[in-house]
C-alpha cells in the first residue's frame, strides 16, 4: 500500500462525507491498509492527512486545467465542468470536492485552510493567465477566473443536493458564452 493510495482514500472520502466525518481509521479501511500503516506515514494524523490529501486534489484538477488550457480559456472550462461533471455523476451525486469541503469545514487546520485556499489560487490563476493570453484584460481575467471556480463549487453542490446534473450543465453552459464573448471582445 503506497502513501499516494492512502492520500487518495483520504480525498475521496473528504469529498463525500465532509473532514468531521472522515476518520484515519476509517481511511485506513477505506484505503485497504494497516491503521498503523497510517499512522506512520502521517504522524500529524487527521490534520496532515487531509492538508496532503487537499494539496493532492488540487494538483490533480491543476493538471487537466494546463493540459486543456493550451488551446485556450473555453477548452480549459469545459474540461474543468467536465471533470466535475464526471465525479458527481460517477458516485451517483455522492461525491463533491474535497477543497470545498475542508474549506467550509469549522475543524479544519490552518495548514488544511491553507492548502485548500492555495488550490482555489491555482485554478483561478491558471484561468486567469490562459483568459489573459487570450486578450481578456488583466482585472476583468482575474474576476472571470474567480467565477468561473466559484461556480462550479456552487453548481456542484447544487447537483449533490437536486440529484441533478443539471446545475453544472446550466451553469458550464452560460460560463461558456461569457468566456467565449470576452476572448472575442
Amino acid at each position: 500500500m503506497s502513501r499516494e493510495q492512502i492520500v487518495t482514500g483520504a480525498a475521496d472520502m473528504i469529498r463525500r462525507r465532509g473532514l468531521n466525518a472522515t476518520s484515519i481509521r476509517e481511511v485506513a479501511k477505506h484505503a485497504g491498509t494497516p491503521l498503523g500503516s497510517t499512522y506512520h506515514y502521517f504522524p500529524g494524523g487527521k490534520n496532515q492527512l487531509a492538508t496532503e490529501a487537499v494539496r493532492w486534489a488540487g494538483d490533480t484538477v491543476s493538471k487537466v486545467l494546463a493540459a486543456k488550457l493550451r488551446k485556450g480559456p473555453v477548452d480549459g472550462l469545459k474540461a474543468f465542468f467536465g471533470l466535475w461533471r464526471q465525479i458527481v455523476t460517477e458516485t451517483d451525486f455522492q461525491a463533491g470536492c474535497p477543497v470545498l469541503a475542508v474549506s467550509i469545514e469549522e475543524t479544519a487546520s490552518a495548514d488544511a485552510l491553507a492548502a485548500a485556499a492555495e488550490a482555489f489560487r491555482t485554478w483561478s490563476g491558471q484561468l486567469e493567465n490562459s483568459l489573459q493570453d487570450h486578450g481578456v484584460a488583466a482585472g476583468r481575467a482575474k474576476s472571470l477566473a474567480q467565477l468561473v471556480v466559484a461556480a462550479a463549487e456552487g453548481a456542484v453542490a447544487m447537483c449533490r443536493a437536486q440529484r441533478s446534473i443539471d446545475p453544472l450543465d446550466n451553469v458550464a453552459s452560460e460560463l461558456t458564452t461569457l468566456l467565449e464573448t470576452a476572448v472575442e471582445a
